[in-house]
């Protein structure tokens, strides 16, 4: 090769690297992105998904009985989910629901990519609502970015003072919202029309207010650029067999536009026609014909963009579609999903977290007793010749209505439960201690320790509730 061929070739290499750089552009908020709006399969799926945040709204209206159906009541601390009430004993629950919803968002990122923040994600799915009211009131993105540049007047006052003031009413009800999942939504509405509601219901409206309109309103893309930590470790969650959004470059390449008359045999491009709307209809301005980018969310917009253009061209879909990165440069198929250990590890470690978290709700007593023996003395000779134990038993009562209650003993021969019965009332989702004691005749003791079981029992409506603790019995060495 002669020295002309090898500068030559060298300037070809650098002329790759600088075009290829051109295309890795980062939008760092210089500009507002107006992403154009198309209809297809993704589009009403994520309409479907953002669907789901109606409960948001609409959940704390429901009742259970005589309260809110959802209430976490934290300063009573107590959490009502429609007839269970969880209180500070039973939060291990929370914490393996936690840890099943956190392997459930790393299985769902592991299989397909960012599909949570595409489709479900709080800030994706307010960002879509505001554009789509922006768009309303606005227009096109071609009309959008016009009145951008369009100098202050009546007409443009008007629709941005609407838009705002639709985005602010929103932000309210985000934090209202909020708030009623914490305070009894009709005292919640009642409390703030009243001023009554307090500074830190007031505030935490006023957070989310802000917050909502900041971030949705104005930061869009730039809150999953920048704020967002899951964007960021995101690349180590997704591997070359993970099915994402994906541009099929052994279809499009090379990119070519549509020439006027000629025919489909004598082309020589690719499928992709470079019409660019898969770039248009991105809400974060990302070209997924560049592969993966640390702007894509992985909302598959570009996918039915790129489907409509094709199905008017008269070419196959899919050449933007969801498949692996192993599938693509391999051509083959994808590794099943039984074949990839991670799957199994997150499936075996959620499937313990659902059985722990049925069991727990299975499992929830009304009413649970404990009972803590006295220490000094462990027991007291009696002048009838008995033997004495104190106890201090704890009833928990997790219902929203005190109990009356009795405290009984059994397990030895002999027993007498002192003051047997009077009536305790235990206080609605606090313990309520009691001290008793328990006397056997030293001639019934077989051995120095022996087990000896309380009960608790009350009755609410006819149905009678009970638990039982098994404790021990102290007498002299034998």
């Amino acid at each position: 090769m002669s020295a002309s061929d090898t500068t030559a070739s060298k300037q070809q290499v650098v002329d790759d690297l600088y075009a290829e750089s051109a295309h890795w552009h980062l939008n760092t908020g210089e500009e507002t992105i107006h992403a154009k709006r198309m209809g297809g399969h993704w589009r009403n799926l994520k309409w479907l998904a953002a669907s789901f945040w109606i409960i948001y709204f609409i959940g704390p209206y429901f009742q259970w009985g005589d309260r809110q159906a959802v209430l976490f009541d934290i300063p009573n601390r107590q959490f009502h989910i429609l007839g269970a009430t969880i209180l500070p004993q039973d939060f291990w629950m929370l914490s393996l629901t936690l840890l099943f919803f956190a392997l459930l968002l790393a299985v769902a990122t592991a299989l397909a990519g960012r599909v949570y923040c595409g489709f479900f994600c709080f800030q994706t799915v307010w960002t879509d609502v505001f554009t789509w009211l922006e768009e309303k009131l606005e227009g096109n993105p071609v009309k959008r970015r016009k009145l951008e540049k369009e100098p202050l007047n009546g007409r443009k006052i008007r629709i941005k003072i609407t838009k705002h003031l639709i985005w602010l009413l929103i932000s309210v009800l985000t934090g209202i919202s909020f708030v009623a999942w914490f305070y009894d939504a009709f005292d919640l509405w009642r409390d703030i029309f009243t001023l009554q509601a307090g500074s830190v219901a007031f505030g935490t409206i006023a957070l989310f207010t802000v917050g909502t309109y900041v971030l949705a309103g104005y930061m869009r893309e730039q809150a999953c650029f920048w704020l967002c930590p899951y964007a960021r470790i995101q690349g180590v969650m997704i591997d070359k067999t993970t099915v994402v959004p994906s541009y099929d470059f052994h279809r499009g390449e090379p990119r070519g536009r549509i020439k006027k008359g000629q025919p489909e045999e004598e082309r020589t491009t690719g499928d992709c026609v470079d019409c660019k709307q898969c770039i248009a209809v991105c809400p974060t301005g990302v070209d997924i014909r560049h592969g993966q980018q640390e702007g894509c969310i992985m909302c598959a917009l570009c996918i039915d963009a790129c489907d409509e253009v094709m199905e008017k061209v008269g070419r196959p879909t899919g050449l933007i579609r969801y498949e692996s990165f192993e599938s693509l440069e391999a051509n083959k198929k994808p590794v099943p999903l039984y074949k990839r250990p991670r799957v199994w590890v997150y499936s075996a470690i959620m499937t313990l977290a659902l059985a722990g978290i049925a069991y727990g709700l299975t499992s929830l007593a009304p009413l649970e007793i404990k009972v803590i023996h006295d220490r000094q003395p462990l027991f007291v000779l009696q002048s009838d010749g008995s033997i004495q134990n104190k106890y201090t038993v704890k009833i928990l009562n997790k219902m929203t209505n005190d109990l009356p209650v009795t405290i009984s003993a059994e397990g030895l021969d002999g027993l007498i439960l002192v003051d047997a019965d009077q009536v305790t009332t235990a206080r609605r989702g606090k313990v309520t201690p009691r001290t008793v004691f328990v006397r056997v005749p030293q001639e019934k003791l077989t051995a120095e320790s022996l087990p000896i079981i309380f009960k608790v029992r009350g009755e609410r409506d006819g149905e009678v509730l009970e638990n039982s603790r098994t404790s021990v019995f102290i007498g002299p060495k034998r």
